[in-house]
């Protein structure tokens, strides 16, 4: 099968910044076998800076040698041209470019209207890489002949896009529904990337609170998140429910999309956007106690209050007898065993409790008991919060 030939050639190139070009600064000892060689060597290389030879400062700009890697949310740039090989005018010359899922706007569209011999048309081209893998670039040029006879060819080109970052995510659920995220991000491309941008979008149900800056405002990690390859930072965010939340089984699901945003060395531009991260809501069962106050300092031998809220998560009333278990450093005032009053679904209800502290120090309020009637199930609370208990310097004083 014959190769049709055509009036047009097409030229794609893809627009590559260069690199930096330094010297390898291979050096010895002049008493050594090699003697001054090594050091003559790294004198003459046109790379080096003279009188800086050993400190790898390039003053050169090296053109790509070889085919350089794309990245996942950089921009693709290209250069096509199509030359006029022939010595007749062509009419009607068409250019169109597309990947295997879309097609690119190109600057020549609409058609040019004719092409004399040895002319060009020049078109550069700028597309947002927005997918991982092997991609297929193909450019086709129509056109007609002298005669009007329609031509139509294409050439086709290989993009191989690599992952450019490993962002990984823990989520920690705080008692109060808040909801701490813990984002890792690592740099695995071939060089060091400079961060712009690592922010949270959360969703509509939560809102969101970057834990890293400082009370005055600044960065961490200072004006410049530098990030050298396989390197990894580390940042962290506070979810805070809505009030207008009132269903806990809102909570789980998608909580948001991390958006980040970074530049190469030379400056090139990259974005990436995760998808939406899934959190499973915490299974607090049926029935559920939190600390509502609780003071920080308590005394000796002194009784103190604090309040919990109970909260009935099932769909129905449910019937508690409240009972307390003997532990160490606290202990419980009130009546043991003792039925609360029904709590209707999806309702709270505030309780006082009223304890004595026995040991000074940092104490967990625990030993608190609620039993489901009707299901004859037992909740036990463990470590509800802790107090601070202090010895009161007066009675120390009274004492004989």
């Amino acid at each position: 099968m014959e190769t049709e030939e055509h009036l047009l050639a097409l030229k794609v190139m893809r627009l590559t910044r260069p690199t930096l070009s330094s010297p390898l600064p291979l050096t010895c000892d002049s008493k050594d076998l090699p003697g001054n060689l090594f050091n003559n060597a790294l004198q003459q290389d046109p790379t080096s800076v003279q009188g800086t030879e050993t400190l790898c400062c390039g003053q050169f700009l090296l053109l790509p040698q070889s085919p350089v890697n794309i990245y996942l949310g950089e921009t693709f740039s290209s250069y096509i041209c199509v030359f006029s090989e022939t010595q007749q005018v062509v009419r009607n010359i068409y250019v169109d470019l597309q990947t295997s899922s879309q097609k690119l706007p190109l600057s020549a569209n609409p058609p040019t209207a004719e092409l004399a011999p040895e002319e060009t048309i020049n078109i550069v081209i700028h597309h947002e890489v927005k997918e991982i893998g092997t991609h297929i670039l193909v450019c086709e040029v129509s056109y007609n002949n002298a005669v009007g006879i329609p031509a139509t060819f294409r050439k086709f080109f290989k993009i191989q896009v690599l992952k450019p970052l490993d962002v990984k995510t823990k989520f920690y659920n705080a008692e109060n529904d808040d909801v701490y995220l813990e984002a890792q991000v690592q740099n695995i491309t071939m060089g060091p990337i400079c961060l712009e941008k690592v922010a949270l979008d959360a969703s509509q149900n939560y809102d969101v609170t970057s834990l890293n800056f400082t009370n005055d405002g600044e960065n961490i990690f200072g004006s410049t998140m530098l990030v050298h390859p396989n390197s990894i930072c580390q940042f962290l965010y506070c979810l805070t429910p809505n009030k207008n939340v009132s269903d806990m089984k809102k909570l789980s699901g998608p909580i948001g999309k991390l958006d980040i945003v970074w530049r190469s060395n030379l400056g090139e531009k990259g974005r990436l956007q995760t998808s939406q991260l899934q959190r499973m809501g915490p299974d607090y069962g049926d029935i559920r106690l939190l600390i509502n106050e609780l003071p920080n300092f308590v005394v000796l031998e002194e009784p103190f209050t604090f309040k919990c809220e109970l909260i009935n998560n099932c769909e129905r009333t449910v019937d508690l007898m409240l009972s307390f278990e003997n532990v160490e450093g606290i202990a419980w005032c009130g009546i043991s065993g003792r039925k609360l009053d029904p709590l209707p679904p999806h309702t709270t209800r505030i309780l006082e409790f009223k304890a004595i502290p026995l040991i000074p120090g940092l104490n967990s309020l625990s030993g608190i008991k609620l039993l489901d009637t009707f299901l004859k199930r037992t909740y036990t609370y463990d470590d509800l919060g802790q107090i601070f208990v202090v010895i009161d310097d007066q009675k120390l004083s009274k004492s004989p």
